[in-house]
């Protein structure tokens, strides 16, 4: 039941929530900012309302995979499909592998997995952001505190929560490569900068 739960999750997390919302306003998101289908640039068509309907669906497909997969099989099923559901958002195969960032996603996944530690990584989520006003530092941030929060609250690594945590919070770091590069350029867009 293992891998019907991570095939399972996978497609979940495959499905692109922000290029099927702006495609009812009749906006390509591809074509819009830097491209992605994220939370983020769906802000940045200055459309607040899809913005945070992408955020919630996006978190939302991270949660119910890891539901469904305890459902399914239990804990490392749940696990399972959690990580399928993130490597789905980050790497759709009905988009050529080139989805989301996967910040919304780790963060439902989280929340579904252990609620106090992803309530934790949510407010430093929206601390970081609020701050600094870069989405990508909050985002960053936030992944960072997913895996760390469920280690004090759990006190589980290997094979638990927190070690498949820390692994996406490196993917989600590794997948934010090229804002590091503008945040250190100091060419990053701020948060509400619409694309030109």
């Amino acid at each position: 039941m293992d891998w019907i739960a991570t095939a399972l999750g996978y497609v979940l997390g495959s499905i692109p929530f922000g290029l099927l919302l702006t495609r009812m306003i009749g906006i390509d998101i591809r074509q819009v900012g830097s491209g992605n289908i994220g939370t983020t640039n769906v802000l940045r068509t200055g459309n607040k309302g899809l913005a945070a309907a992408t955020l919630l669906l996006d978190a939302g497909k991270g949660a119910a995979a890891v539901m469904i997969g305890r459902e399914l099989a239990g804990e490392m099923a749940g696990i399972m499909a959690g990580v399928a559901a993130f490597i789905g958002h980050c790497f759709p195969l009905w988009l050529k592998f080139r989805g989301g960032k996967g910040v919304a996603t780790i963060l439902g996944i989280t929340l579904a997995a252990a609620p106090l530690a992803g309530a934790i990584a949510l407010a430093v989520w929206l601390g970081g952001a609020l701050v600094t006003r870069y989405s990508s530092v909050g985002g960053m941030l936030a992944a960072i505190a997913c895996p760390v929060a469920a280690w004090f609250l759990t006190g589980e690594w290997a094979p638990g929560w927190s070690a498949h945590l820390a692994m996406l919070a490196a993917l989600l770091i590794f997948q934010h490569r090229d804002n590091l590069k503008r945040l250190a350029s100091g060419t990053e867009s701020k948060i509400g900068q619409k694309a030109k």
